[in-house]
Formats: C-alpha cells, sequence, structure tokens
C-alpha cells in the first residue's frame, strides 16, 4: 500500500487517458448490449473503485467487456420478451447472480481454468462475437438505428435495405456522414504517426468531432440539417434520479439460469484472457493473483448490478493504452473509474449531443479486430486441424450461442485429438491424472518430463509444476515420453518462456524433434503419427538477395527466414511496452571484440483495438565491457515541452549542438558522461540521426518505424560498424 501511494503521481495520467478511452466505448457497448448507456458507466465507475482496491492485478483495468455485448442484449431480449425495459431490470438480477458466481469462482481458485478451453475454439469464439456485434452496428453506423432483422446471418443480408433507405431519404444524410468519418478515423488512427495526434486516443477524437459537428448544425440549421433526437445517445440530466434496480422475479426461471451462467461463462473467460495478456504487457513482468482478481470482478459485479450497471470484467485494449501511458499500479484503474464518474457527473450536456452513429462505428472497429482478416490467416499458419477448429467454433457460435458454440470446439478439438493419438485408451487414462515428473537437477536448474500426451485437458498438470519453479531458474521441459502435444500447450509453453526469460531465468523444450507437423509454424500441434512433413517453400525476394550480397562482403551470417526468439533485441526500454512478434533477415557479424545483430522486426505496442503493428529494422551490438544505460534520440517540441515539465535531458555545455539535436537520458548520469567523451560526442554530431539505448551491456540502434531498404540498411551498418570500431579504440585503451 506504502509504496502505491508513493506512485499515485505516476498512475493520475494514465488514469486520465484509459477514462478518453473508456468513456465511448462504456456508451457504445451498453447501447450494443441494449441496455442504457448509463450502465456501461457504471460497470466502468464501479470496476474501477472496487477491483483497484480488492483486486490482485497490476496495471489491468476493469469495465464494460466486448465479449459480453451478444450475451448480455440476448439476456434482455429473451427474459424481458421483447420490451428492453423489463428485460434490463431482470437482466440486472442475472448480473447480480454472475457477480456472486464469478466470486466463489475466485474463492475456489478456477483462475486456472482458463487454460481448459482450446485456444482455436477461443479465437473462433471471440472472431463470432465480433461478426455479431458488426452485423447490428453497420447498420446504426449509417444511420439505421433500430433494423428490424434480429439474427446475425439476417443482419449482414439486409445490410442492403440500410443503405437505401439513405438514397430514399428516410436516413438523415448528417448520420451517414458521422458514421462513415468515423469508421475512417478509428481505422487511419493508427498510421498516423504523429506524436501530437496520439495524445487523444482514437474513440474520443471520434466522439470530440462528432460532437463539435452536432453541435454545429444546431447551431446552423440553414447549413445541414440536424440529426433528429433519436440520433442522439439518451442520457438523463440527473443521473441519480435515473438509477435502475433489479427485478429478482424470474430468479427460478430456466431462462434466467441460461441468462446467469452465460454472463458467468463469458465474464470470467475474457477476465481471465485480457489479465494473461496485460501481464505479458507489464514492463516490471509481474504475475496477477488471478484468483484474487476474479474475487474483486464479482464484488464489483454485483455493486454494478445493485446500481444499474452490467457486467464488469477485465478488458485488454484499456489495460494496454494504460501500460503504454505508464501506469505502475492498481492505482490508474481507480482514477480511471474517477474521472469516468466526474465526465458523467459534469459533462452530462456534452454526452446528451454524441450521435449514435459515431458509437457505432467504434463498435463497428472493435467487431472487425476481432474478426479481422489477419485473425483468420494466423489461425491458418498454425495449422488447417487448428483453422478448422476455429471455423467450425466461429460457425457454431453464430448459429446457436457462446455456451453451445464453445461446447461445439472443444467437442470438434477432442475428435481429432482422438485421431491423433494412437489408442483412445491413452487418452482417457491420462486426461486428469498427473502425467508428469518435475525434479531438481541443480540450484536453479529442472527437469520436467511429460508422459503420453499433452493438451489443453492436461495442461493444469504442467502449469502447476512450472508455477512452483523461481523463474530465474533453468527448466527443461521434456516430451520425449510424449506422442502428441497440442497447440494450445505449445502456446502457453511460449508464455512461459518468455515470463522466465524475462525474469533472467530460461526454459526451453526438447523432445519434438521426433514429433511430426503439418505446419511450419512453431507453435503447431506435434503428433508421432505419420504426417506429411511441412516443406517450406524457399522464396528469396529482391530486397533478401541483396541483403544477403551485402553481407557476404562484411563475411557475416545471413539468416533469412523467419524467426520468433529474439534474445538480441527484447532486454532494451523500447521493448519494456512493445511485444516483439517475430523477425526475419537476421545478419551476424563481429567488429573487433563487439558482436552485432542486425534484423527486420515485427513487433506491436497495445492489444486488441489499441493494438499498433509496427515494423523495423534493428541492429544490436553487444558490447565487452559494462556501460551505463541511456535512452538517445532526435529532440522534438514535445521533449522541450517535457524538459520544462521537469523530465531530465542530459545535456553538454561544451557540445551546444549535439545538445539541441539529440535528447539524452538515464539515471546515471556520471557513467553516462564517461560515455559520451569528446571522440564519441563528435561522432555522433557528424553522422546521421539514430534512436540509439543503451542496456548496459549492448546498444540498440535503429532510424524509423518501418522497414529500411537495402540503402538504408547499408548506411546503417556503416554507422554501427565505425561506432563499433570507435568503441573497439575507447575501451581497448
Amino acid at each position: 500500500m506504502k509504496e502505491h501511494l508513493q506512485n499515485i503521481g505516476k498512475n493520475i495520467f494514465p488514469g486520465f487517458v484509459v477514462s478518453l478511452i473508456a468513456l465511448p466505448l462504456s456508451l457504445g457497448l451498453a447501447l450494443a448490449s441494449g441496455v442504457p448507456p448509463l450502465a456501461g458507466i457504471i460497470a466502468g465507475v464501479v470496476g474501477g473503485i472496487i477491483v483497484s482496491t480488492l483486486g490482485g492485478s497490476n496495471v489491468t483495468v476493469t469495465g464494460a467487456g466486448n465479449g459480453l455485448v451478444v450475451v448480455t442484449l440476448s439476456a434482455v431480449m429473451t427474459l424481458g420478451a421483447g420490451d428492453l425495459q423489463t428485460g434490463y431490470l431482470y437482466t440486472l438480477a442475472a448480473v447480480v447472480c454472475s457477480g456472486g458466481l464469478i466470486f466463489l469462482f475466485g474463492l475456489l481458485r478456477f483462475g486456472a481454468l482458463s487454460d481448459f478451453f482450446p485456444s482455436p475454439a477461443v479465437q473462433g469464439m471471440l472472431a463470432a462475437i465480433g461478426l455479431i456485434i458488426m452485423s447490428k452496428q453497420l447498420h446504426v453506423m449509417i444511420g439505421e438505428v433500430s433494423p428490424e432483422a434480429s439474427s446475425p446471418m439476417e443482419l449482414f443480408a439486409s445490410l442492403h435495405e440500410s443503405v437505401g433507405s439513405l438514397w430514399n431519404g428516410q436516413v438523415p444524410v448528417l448520420a451517414y456522414v458521422i458514421g462513415i468519418a468515423s469508421l475512417l478515423i478509428m481505422f487511419l488512427y493508427a498510421r498516423i504517426r504523429n506524436p501530437v495526434f496520439h495524445l487523444v486516443p482514437a474513440p474520443m477524437w471520434v466522439v470530440l468531432l462528432s460532437v463539435g459537428l452536432v453541435y454545429f448544425t444546431q447551431k446552423n440549421e440553414q447549413t445541414l440539417a440536424p440529426l433528429p433526437p433519436e440520433y442522439l445517445i439518451n442520457i438523463p440530466d440527473n443521473v441519480f434520479n435515473q438509477l435502475a434496480f433489479p427485478d429478482f422475479s424470474k430468479l427460478a426461471t430456466g431462462e434466467f439460469m441460461v441468462a446467469v451462467i452465460s454472463l458467468t461463462f463469458i465474464a470470467s473467460v475474457e477476465s481471465l484472457l485480457s489479465i494473461k495478456a496485460v501481464d505479458k504487457l507489464d514492463p516490471q513482468r509481474r504475475r496477477s493473483n488471478v484468483n484474487k482478481d476474479l474475487r474483486a470482478i464479482g464484488v464489483a459485479t454485483v455493486v454494478s448490478g445493485l446500481l444499474g450497471g452490467i457486467n464488469v470484467v477485465s478488458v485488454i485494449a484499456r489495460s494496454s493504452v494504460n501500460v503504454n501511458n505508464g501506469a505502475t499500479n492498481r492505482l490508474s484503474n481507480l482514477f480511471h473509474g474517477i474521472f469516468l464518474a466526474v465526465f458523467v457527473l459534469i459533462f452530462t450536456a456534452f454526452l446528451q449531443h454524441i450521435p449514435l452513429p459515431a458509437l457505432a462505428a467504434i463498435l463497428v472497429y472493435t467487431g472487425y479486430k476481432l474478426a479481422a482478416p489477419s485473425v483468420f490467416r494466423d489461425m491458418a499458419s498454425v495449422g488447417w486441424v487448428q483453422f478448422v477448429i476455429f471455423l467450425v467454433t466461429m460457425i457454431a457460435t453464430l448459429f446457436t450461442g457462446l455456451i453451445t458454440g464453445i461446447a461445439v470446439g472443444i467437442g470438434v478439438t477432442l475428435l481429432f485429438q482422438l485421431g491423433a493419438i494412437k489408442h483412445i485408451s491413452t487418452l482417457l487414462r491420462n486426461i486428469f491424472r498427473p502425467n508428469t515428473l518435475l525434479y531438481q537437477e541443480s540450484d536453479h536448474q529442472y527437469h520436467l518430463s511429460v508422459r503420453a500426451f499433452s493438451n489443453f485437458l492436461n495442461f493444469l498438470g504442467i502449469k502447476k509444476k512450472l508455477d512452483s519453479i523461481p523463474r530465474d531458474s533453468t527448466v527443461i521441459v521434456d516430451f520425449s515420453l510424449s506422442e502428441f502435444v497440442d497447440h494450445s500447450v505449445m502456446d502457453q509453453l511460449h508464455d512461459y518462456y518468455q515470463n522466465f526469460r524475462m525474469a533472467g531465468g530460461n526454459l526451453e523444450v526438447v523432445g519434438l524433434d521426433d514429433l511430426s507437423t503439418s505446419s511450419s509454424h512453431p507453435l503447431a500441434p506435434r503428433q508421432s503419427r505419420a504426417l506429411p512433413r511441412h516443406r517450406k517453400r524457399s522464396q528469396i525476394t529482391k530486397r533478401q538477395q541483396g541483403i544477403i550480397r551485402f553481407a557476404d562482403r562484411l563475411h557475416w551470417q545471413t539468416f533469412p527466414g523467419e524467426f520468433y526468439e529474439a534474445e538480441d533485441f527484447e532486454d532494451f526500454k523500447y521493448f519494456a511496452t512493445r511485444i516483439i512478434d517475430k523477425g526475419r533477415n537476421l545478419l551476424r557479424g563481429k567488429r573487433g571484440s563487439v558482436r552485432i545483430a542486425m534484423a527486420d522486426l515485427d513487433y506491436h505496442e497495445g492489444e486488441f483495438i489499441a493494438r499498433e503493428s509496427l515494423h523495423s529494422t534493428m541492429i544490436c551490438l553487444h558490447l565487452p565491457v559494462r556501460v551505463a544505460e541511456f535512452v538517445m534520440d532526435k529532440e522534438n517540441l514535445l521533449d522541450r515541452v517535457a524538459y520544462l515539465a521537469g523530465f531530465r535531458d542530459i545535456n553538454f555545455k561544451s557540445h551546444t549542438d549535439f545538445s539541441q539535436r539529440f535528447k539524452l537520458k538515464g539515471d546515471d548520469l556520471l557513467n553516462i558522461r564517461r560515455f559520451f567523451n569528446d571522440e564519441v560526442i563528435n561522432f555522433f554530431e557528424s553522422n546521421k540521426l539514430y534512436h540509439v539505448e543503451s542496456n548496459g551491456h549492448s546498444l540498440l540502434i535503429f532510424e524509423k518505424e518501418r522497414i529500411s531498404t537495402l540503402s538504408e540498411i547499408k548506411q546503417l551498418v556503416s554507422f554501427a560498424n565505425r561506432l563499433a570500431n570507435l568503441l573497439n579504440e575507447k575501451y581497448s585503451n
């Protein structure tokens, strides 16, 4: 608690930025769920305050979630028999009951059950949720706020009718303009790399610009007809007079219990998946207490339902924005909740002018990110079996519902795995019984042997063993005695590999060499039954050919294929809140005692709708001596403003040109100044500007957040070689 209080200042700004995203998302998700917009705000406020106080996560943000849109809307329609207001009150009772069950799950330590579901089935369910959200919100985005169709397929099929309504004059032109423009903002936001523009999140840009347009048309009706009231959000002037309370009169009915189970299942899965994903983003690599967080989410959901709000869940997009803005602990979640409450209480009139098509555009983008073409490509790259499971789950969810859909996905997964394992008796004997043996070979050295097979059903045994090992240890996971390892297990082990590495340890998987795979993907399932081994098509591009020839002239080693373990580049501040997905075109060489590695890297910052995919060509110099840690980049206007605000930029009185061109930051001022002697400063002053960063034993160098051309690579390598020569001379004396 004392540490949290000491970091209050560091968490106010992240909380404020997150609230700017949470405000439009909470309003939009509530409307898409068939409940009043205030219900989404209540979930955000209550979740922020209660989970930040009682929870076990570190930088996770809570509030209204995407996955619950479908089940909440279904509960409202089913329990209310078509009457939205009545269904809303019954659904609030279901929300309260689901909160109680989630709290019970936390008490019973069910947090580990998120690993029980096969990854392709979960991805298929999420893709279906995305399509369902899009099917309704596309109509609203182009001005048809009350489409007649109800099922996702009918809604997609009738989309042309909503487009026709515009041409027939039945829909205001302004509604269409706002919807399309808002969607363009959401899609183009990540492509605009201007730091000033990115001070405001994309959803808030949508709200600000659309509300500004609404105000303008209301003041200038002769220019463009303003939106009718039914196209604007309905928020009461006094929110306290309009709070709704749950109706428990359907408590004993079957449809009520189905609603409770559905809300509980989706809220738990979405929260657990989000907590797990956010732990990967935490720069301090802390592990959340998921069971404690489940209990806090359960309590928050009960309170939210009693006050008229929807379920509270952990949310990945808002959490990733929280991390990227420097949050250090749960206080940022608290401030996010407080700012949300302030917005609703003080800026009610502003919120009442938010157009529904603008919020619908945000939700269309949200749905798209869940079911984007890249999701299908990524799943297909793992293997055709995983892709089939993904598609079957998605289709089953679209036509039958979430619970049935995920059940079908699990069933199809088991059918494929029964075919992959030689003997059905092997599967039945080892599904729930221990099939792992862990022993300590020496200090900080462990060996974990896995027998028979490993899939999503019995991974819990591996998880318990790995969780019992200190993270700074070396672990060998041995599948020599296994005949099948599924994709979910490979995916989980990759996460553990990253966790151990970040803590100073290592995890290595052995015993997979004799198992076949039908895909080149490193996380593809493995089985002993003969399969046509995947043969990767060798295609060398013109750029790669040029890189190879250039490397040959330098007598450097070249590895043009893809790689997924980027140890050379990960351990830098630049990647503290960014995750490297893969690399390619790895070059290795040496200049004196300095080892050099260069590669094209694909990485991302943020998650879900806040995810931005980035690419860059980077070079790393591994130094023979320990040096000061620092970050050096181009000086710009924002950095000068940051300096005036108290952020320290290291300057050199005798090198004013250097101090004006570069921002140099670091804690160890004495050793930083020792590193930047006259020769080093003169070198940087007389060369091209690059981002240069030291982690104490290596230097990371790159120019832009994009892949470099061949000529740019030659310049980068020349710069690195000459810097290596300078450092060799500097530290050899």
